[in-house]
């Protein structure tokens, strides 16, 4: 039976952690040449992908790149960021952490071409120009492990095809490397697992507790939808209300355009000067950052956001999150309903807010389907571009 270090068992004694099975188990096939990892929003995915690395970077003997981190969104890359921090900080452990997205400044990626961080978190996008640079064999000669967080959300996109193409390209040059996907909402866990292995290679499945069943329902507003438009806007009075009665709220849309117009529209129904903010892929990157530091240190009540902030945000004071307009995927709906009290065993809290009339039978149908776990799965074609 595999054990944690010293060091990393008294971290977690120290902060009244328990290691949870699916953590260990993951620690204990670190040497597969590929994992899946399917556990439930809050349920610690993300330290059991990062634990053995941390363990295999303690003693500060690894030179260059050992941990490649690709997520579907810039905010997870810094979120993941700020929270593996907290370990090596705690711990004095000689492992250096950097991110790379489209945010990076042009003199931060140099060095990091020049000098590689051992932890880099990154997108798909900015994998693929990394890979395509001439000093590429030299960035990764070192690479031993690559955390493919939200694998879901990449499978079944061309960025997933994209991705699959720059784990070829890394497998070439760090023929050792070993893959491992995160995720908690996956329909078909043997294709994703075929996906993401390369061929012939195993890929063990972990399905970790899936917890409790999330507290999801209508919103039940004074004036009733309207026969159009897509807005929300005449549920702001009851919206704001469940704001007054919680301590964080995410308010999601499915656009941005929708974003703008409910926050407008909520700013000027907020007279008890609630603090609340927006957040979306096209804000300018200090207002982002701006809003997600607040978020951090929970001097906010609400944030009206897209998809920026569907996958695997970690903060612990959101306690309720409100879906404005019908959500068009289960999955979609589980990812953001899980930003509410994110730990483990905890239940999710989500209210409903169908935009229009039309879209009323359409939010009861994805209500029934997150609570009886069925998720909705595109298909995808059998073979593999990751057997490259």
């Amino acid at each position: 039976m595999i054990a944690l270090p010293d060091k990393f068992q008294l971290w977690f004694m120290d902060r009244s952690w328990h290691v949870h099975p699916h953590q260990m188990e993951m620690l204990a096939q670190k040497d597969a040449p590929a994992q899946l990892l399917i556990a439930p929003t809050g349920g610690g995915k993300t330290l059991a992908g990062f634990l053995p690395t941390l363990i295999e970077l303690a003693d500060g003997t690894h030179d260059g790149m050992h941990t490649l981190y690709v997520s579907p969104l810039k905010a997870l890359a810094a979120d993941i960021k700020r929270n593996l921090l907290t370990p090596v900080s705690d711990m004095a452990l000689p492992i250096r952490i950097e991110d790379r997205t489209g945010d990076t400044s042009y003199t931060q990626k140099r060095r990091q071409r020049a000098d590689p961080p051992h932890i880099l978190l990154t997108t798909p996008e900015s994998l693929a120009l990394l890979t395509s640079y001439e000093d590429a064999p030299r960035i990764f000669k070192g690479l031993e492990r690559v955390i493919i967080d939200e694998v879901h959300a990449l499978s079944e996109s061309k960025r997933g095809d994209q991705l699959m193409l720059a784990l070829g390209r890394l497998q070439t040059l760090a023929p050792g490397l070993r893959r491992v996907g995160l995720s908690a909402t996956v329909e078909d866990p043997a294709a994703i697992a075929n996906e993401l292995a390369r061929h012939p290679d195993p890929c063990p499945i972990l399905h970790a507790d899936p917890g409790p069943d999330p507290e999801i329902q209508m919103l039940l507003t004074d004036e009733h939808p309207p026969w159009s438009g897509g807005g929300g806007s005449y549920a702001i009075p009851t919206i704001l209300e469940q704001i007054k009665a919680h301590k964080t709220t995410l308010i999601f849309h499915n656009t941005r355009a929708q974003a703008e117009i409910f926050f407008h529209n909520l700013w000027l129904a907020n007279t008890d000067d609630l603090p609340v903010g927006i957040h979306h892929g096209s804000l300018d990157r200090s207002q982002r950052e701006k809003v997600e530091a607040a978020m951090v240190a929970g001097q906010l009540r609400a944030i009206v956001c897209t998809g920026s902030l569907d996958l695997g945000i970690d903060w612990g004071d959101v306690d309720l999150v409100i879906q404005v307009g019908a959500p068009k995927n289960v999955k979609r709906l589980v990812q953001r309903i899980g930003r509410a009290n994110h730990r483990y065993n905890a239940p999710s809290k989500a209210l409903l807010v169908p935009a229009n009339r039309f879209e009323v039978v359409e939010c009861v149908a994805a209500l029934e389907a997150a609570k009886a776990r069925d998720l909705d799965a595109q298909a995808r074609a059998t073979c593999s571009v990751s057997t490259f």
